[in-house]
């Protein structure tokens, strides 16, 4: 390497254009046997290096998203889960519902693909630059318990709920809530109402919210009111994805799977 490639890449490195450093001798051989221009050569060097800090941007997001796994929509069997039309997916796909601040509930029976949806939809939104947050409903009560045991509810809430565009709230109505998480889970929807939009999955039907917010029925209402004010409404029904392999083979069967829905839902 001559020393003014050694000065070109110091310079790139001092003014943190990693990729150019990278790429700009074989962005110029390119230019050469094509006889390009200089600006056509200034044009590709500065479009690589945007697309690098696009694709850096894009993976500390999805890192930074704390998704489970990468889901795609893509990947969704529509043909396995009922009372999801592809359209309605891919309407949601654009985000257009987060320029109106507007939620998305996701119900239906454990394994039917809610938390496939909501990551798939949560990888869209950091595929476009938007900060987004998943966590299950467990993990966050367990934040926020001990937030507020410490007294520092308020920075978590900066720090962890309002600063995310996107918050997806996973498996809600599994694990029954005490009334001071309840009311915990108000301020964060009440906090975000109209400021920003939630995707939440549940297994629990509307009705029966209650259940899992201490039996408080003025604050399911006051819950619901601020989540379906602006949102839309899946609810999908179907086997489970989990076990449609065990189906399949013999070894369990849809009743077996209903009467375990059914226990859930009890």
């Amino acid at each position: 390497m001559n020393l003014q490639h050694q000065r070109i890449e110091e310079l790139c490195r001092n003014l943190n254009l990693v990729q150019t450093a990278e790429s700009y001798l074989d962005i110029a051989q390119s230019c050469g046997k094509e006889d390009s221009s200089y600006t056509d050569f200034l044009e590709s060097v500065l479009k690589t290096e945007l697309t690098a800090r696009q694709n850096r941007s894009k993976s500390i997001l999805t890192r930074m998203a704390g998704f489970p796994a990468i889901k795609t929509l893509d990947e969704f069997d529509y043909n396995f889960a009922t009372g999801v039309k592809r359209q309605v997916l891919e309407g949601l796909r654009s985000l257009s519902f987060m320029e109106r601040y507007e939620n998305i509930i996701l119900l239906g029976p454990s394994g039917v693909g809610k938390t496939h949806i909501a990551i798939a939809l949560g990888y869209v939104a950091t595929q476009s630059g938007i900060k987004t947050k998943f966590i299950t409903a467990a993990d966050l009560m367990l934040v926020l318990d001990v937030a507020l045991k410490q007294g520092n509810l308020d920075s978590i809430f900066k720090r962890v709920i309002l600063p995310y565009r996107l918050l997806i709230i996973d498996e809600f109505g599994y694990l029954p809530l005490k009334q001071e998480q309840a009311n915990l889970l108000f301020q964060v929807i009440a906090k975000r109402y109209e400021k920003g939009s939630i995707i939440l999955t549940s297994n629990l039907p509307f009705g029966q919210w209650h259940t899992s917010l201490a039996q408080d029925n003025a604050l399911t209402a006051a819950i619901l009111d601020r989540l379906l004010h602006h949102s839309t409404i899946l609810n999908i029904k179907g086997d489970s994805f989990r076990l449609k392999d065990k189906k399949k083979a013999g070894f369990i069967t849809s009743r077996i799977i209903n009467k375990q829905e059914e226990n859930v839902m009890a």
